[in-house]
């Protein structure tokens, strides 16, 4: 069994000026993600660049990200064919993006249009060697009135995944998006932990208290975005569902939405969840002193 690393996301235009002070904090890993666009990066010259300066450095890029609408932009999805084709040249073994979705239709609109795109980037992804993971963000859409991402519930998920049956293709998970549904991460976890290809490190609290006095229409806030070690799921658990189901990837801090420790606070927080997770794994990997 592989041990699971602790990395971070760094937004893909930041990289540059970023990654030569963070390669050495601690982190293993590291996902560089793209919010709905590439800002017009050249995602050769960038690859030339982070390996330059990772050289020397233990920690790789594992994960390329563009979190973008394919089903219903062209461009969204000649660019994440662009990623798929440059991930390789970051040593990356993943691509990360939203499922797309006809927006403010119903989930169901958009499944047909989902097979026929994704079938298609699965399998170029797969010739790259590369696992192809929809985060399960639920981007302020419902059910019935869609925005990017259809991936967002478990019941679009049974339809995605007959849709594409590619082995290389499954979830880029983690708890809070769940949560501000108020799905129980954990208990769907361990039904959906073959599907996780790879993980986000984000958490968050719920406030049962305005749950029950206001509800959840807005009128009172009842859930923030956390970063590891300040909310409630347990990632003692989290991590051995996973390894109970032979996950071996990585786990990347997505920062940059704690709601109390942020700005200022920002990397305290991240070292912070770095360190929690690395214990909750079981800290460093230590040899028996027999023979297995």
């Amino acid at each position: 069994m592989k041990q699971i690393k602790i990395g971070t996301v760094i937004p893909g235009p930041h990289a540059v000026q970023w990654l030569p002070k963070m390669k050495d904090m601690g982190f293993e890993t590291f996902s560089l993600n793209f919010h709905m666009t590439l800002e017009g990066v050249d995602l050769a010259w960038l690859a030339d660049q982070t390996n330059e300066i990772l050289k020397d450095s233990e920690a790789k890029v594992t994960t390329v990200g563009l979190y973008c609408n394919p089903i219903q932009s062209a461009d969204d999805r000649k660019n994440l064919e662009y990623v798929i084709d440059m991930a390789p040249k970051f040593g990356a073994t993943h691509v990360s993006t939203f499922a797309g979705a006809f927006e403010g239709k119903p989930v169901e609109d958009s499944f047909k249009e989902f097979g026929k795109v994704f079938r298609d980037l699965a399998d170029r992804a797969q010739e790259k060697g590369l696992k192809l993971g929809i985060e399960n963000c639920l981007m302020g859409g419902t059910w019935e009135k869609a925005t990017c991402n259809i991936g967002f519930n478990p019941k679009a998920w049974e339809v995605m995944f007959e849709e594409v049956k590619n082995p290389n293709f499954g979830l880029e998970w983690e708890p809070t998006h769940q949560m501000v549904q108020l799905i129980d991460p954990v208990a769907q976890l361990r039904k959906w932990a073959k599907k996780v290809v790879h993980v986000h490190g984000k958490d968050a609290t719920i406030d049962w208290n305005a749950v029950k006095e206001y509800g959840i229409a807005g009128a009172k806030d009842f859930v923030w975005h956390r970063t590891p070690g300040f909310g409630d799921t347990n990632w003692t658990d989290i991590i051995s569902i996973l390894r109970m189901n032979g996950y071996e990837d990585d786990i990347c801090i997505e920062g940059y939405h704690d709601n109390v420790y942020n700005q200022e606070w920002e990397m305290t927080a991240q070292i912070h969840a770095l360190n929690y997770l690395k214990w909750c794994r079981g800290g460093a990997f230590t040899a028996n002193p027999w023979e297995v």
